[in-house]
């Protein structure tokens, strides 16, 4: 091998970060499109690397010495089967245009199974999982381009972080949301979440088939069997507004996917031809040089914000846009005060679950997110110049796209909001210092005050539940504490707690954790409490009966009994938890991770 062959092979890529492995690459503008993966397929530098790329496929020496090599990251295992047919459709549309194709996998963990269980725990920390995974690959195979495809909540944030890192060519296709199902007891159309409302149902006696309730294969069991076995019809994503839709409908308006991405559903025909188009347009976006940190940029994470509250979307968002700004080097930072100001301009517009009554399949069915975004753009809410993966402004990607049905009820005119401004609230007080996160849409009111109960984890109130052990008498604040980032560890989304609570119909109940709340969540709920309880914040002091007020129109929360001094004394009896995981990646991931209110991001540290 000559070093100094390789050396002299292309520039060091000017559009890199320093504070990553620098590659060299050839400059932009010319016909050859194999940047990156030229240094190891040119001359006779590397011979035993081409004889391996000979081994796993590559046909013949014109095309290993001028082929692009585009690499498929498929956020796929066998509980979401559709991802890996998507892969091998945009493998072959690849090839196609005279490209070397490689798929590989990266790991995908389902939300949706590990709710409420200790799996639950490894979620979050697979989003920065799914990023190392695609940066590695990427970078060690010297990739001129990424076609990244994730289905579940986490795995977008995840493939857009792994982008931002390796900064080459790079699009995403959403991996599509899930039909609808329906209870044949129930009578009504149900989703995953409906599982979870009537568990809290079922535990306080209040779950019954709409028709001869208690009559021979219609009990409260049967229901619930009914609701397991049809909830979910197919492959997709969870179908209303929750993270995985929350996460595709921000990407596809920050410009990062083809139109039409977020909406289309998994098992649609217009999904199978995205996968073929975006084999075309990845060419296009090599070409022109377009990289991932071009289209990371302020004015797409506000689009990103705007959607976000105009649909209704999770407050994971919130610590997702955070993320991939933070490893986008955003500058200035998106913050939390950021989230907040697009918050109070914002009025929030959709009928979508978990607070409505659509899912995505019916927004789909008007148009899907290009005539939202059409519409938005036309009344100067979402910034229609900003460039895309296709080369076009955003604008030019949904010109042509059909507007909303004048008839539709789905999208709300921004002269009738369900709400004035945005559902999402960032909160501060002395419970959350450096800040928490609320979803309230006005339903459940503004302003919330109630005696503390505290769980020390989220298993604690579950199991409460299950016995109905939650009294419908008396304002509670059920405080769910040590299961922030680094407590958890991992920062577990508790959408079986919040879930059981709606199904319960238990109405004197505020939610507040440390942990997440899953975009299912719905109901007075504040989550990403930081600083956290297993670093000494505020939340670890709260004892049972303390007063909590929750101001929405503040944007306050405070424990009202206790004064500064009470506190500081409370600090002086506490004591830090000692970690119970001290092996394998939730022990990684805990000494790595930082706090909530900037992402939960594992490599952020000072020098």
């Amino acid at each position: 091998m000559s070093s100094d062959a390789t050396e002299g092979a292309g520039v060091v890529d000017p559009k890199s970060d320093p504070q990553y492995i620098q590659f060299r690459c050839l400059p932009p503008g010319g016909e050859q499109l194999n940047r990156w993966s030229h240094i190891i397929t040119r001359g006779h530098d590397f011979p035993a690397s081409q004889a391996m790329l000979y081994g796993a496929g590559v046909p013949n020496e014109d095309m290993m010495k001028n082929a692009p090599h585009v690499g498929i990251a498929t956020i796929w295992w066998e509980g979401n089967p559709v991802i890996l047919e998507f892969g091998k459709i945009v493998k072959k549309g690849v090839e196609k245009q005279k490209m070397l194709a490689w798929q590989y996998n990266a790991v995908g963990v389902s939300d949706a199974i590990t709710m409420g269980g200790e799996g639950m725990r490894y979620s979050l920390q697979s989003r920065d999982l799914i990023a190392d995974s695609i940066e590695t690959v990427t970078c060690a195979q010297h990739h001129d381009a990424n076609i990244s495809i994730p289905g579940c909540d986490k795995n977008m944030p995840g493939v857009i972080m792994a982008a931002a890192r390796h900064n080459r060519p790079f699009i995403m296709i959403y991996g599509g949301t899930i039909r609808k199902g329906y209870s044949n007891l129930l009578e009504r159309d149900i989703n995953v979440s409906s599982c979870y409302e009537a568990a809290g149902a079922f535990s306080y006696g209040r779950l019954e088939a709409k028709t001869n309730p208690g009559a021979a294969g219609r009990t409260a069991g049967d229901v619930m069997s009914d609701l397991e076995q049809h909830a979910c019809p197919g492959a997709g994503a969870c179908g209303g507004m929750y993270t995985a839709n929350t996460m595709a409908t921000a990407i596809e308006a920050m410009g990062l996917t083809l139109p039409g991405s977020s909406s289309y559903p998994a098992l649609s025909p217009e999904k199978a031809r995205e996968c073929e188009r975006a084999a075309q347009v990845i060419k296009t976006t090599m070409a022109l040089d377009i990289r991932p940190r071009d289209l990371l940029t302020r004015a797409s994470f506000e689009n990103a914000l705007v959607i976000t509250m105009i649909l209704g979307g999770s407050t994971n968002g919130v610590l997702h846009f955070l993320a991939m700004a933070n490893t986008a080097e955003l500058q200035p930072p998106l913050t939390l005060d950021d989230v907040q100001r697009v918050s109070d301009k914002t009025p929030f517009l959709a009928d979508l679950a978990p607070s409505g009554k659509y899912l995505m399949e019916d927004l789909y069915k008007i148009g899907g997110t290009p005539a939202v975004l059409k519409m938005l753009i036309r009344e100067g809410l979402v910034n229609g110049d900003i460039r895309t993966v296709t080369g076009k402004s955003l604008w030019e990607n949904v010109a042509d796209w059909p507007d909303l049905p004048a008839e539709q009820r789905i999208i709300r005119p921004l002269t009738d909001p369900i709400k004035a401004s945005g559902h999402i609230r960032v909160l501060r007080g002395n419970f959350a210092p450096e800040g928490a996160v609320a979803k309230i849409t006005g339903k459940e009111g503004l302003r919330f005050e109630g005696k503390a109960r505290v769980f020390e984890k989220e298993h604690a109130l579950d199991v409460a539940l299950s016995r109905g052990e939650i009294p419908r008498e008396g304002n509670l604040v059920l405080v769910v504490r040590y299961e922030g980032p680094k407590g958890g560890p991992g920062m577990p989304e508790q959408l079986r707690a919040s879930a059981a609570i709606i199904g319960a119909g238990l109405r004197n109940i505020a939610l507040v954790t440390d942990g997440r709340y899953s975009g299912a969540s719905h109901g007075f709920i504040v989550g990403h409490v930081t600083p956290e309880a297993a670093v000494g914040g505020p939340i670890a002091l709260v004892r049972d009966g303390d007063t909590i007020v929750i101001d929405a129109e503040k944007n306050r929360i405070d424990i009202t009994n206790v004064d500064d001094a009470e506190l500081a004394e409370r600090r002086k009896a506490w004591t830090p938890p000692v970690p119970k995981v001290r092996r394998g990646a939730l022990a990684k991931y805990a000494r790595l991770v930082g706090d909530a209110s900037h992402g939960a991001v594992t490599d952020l540290w000072d020098a």
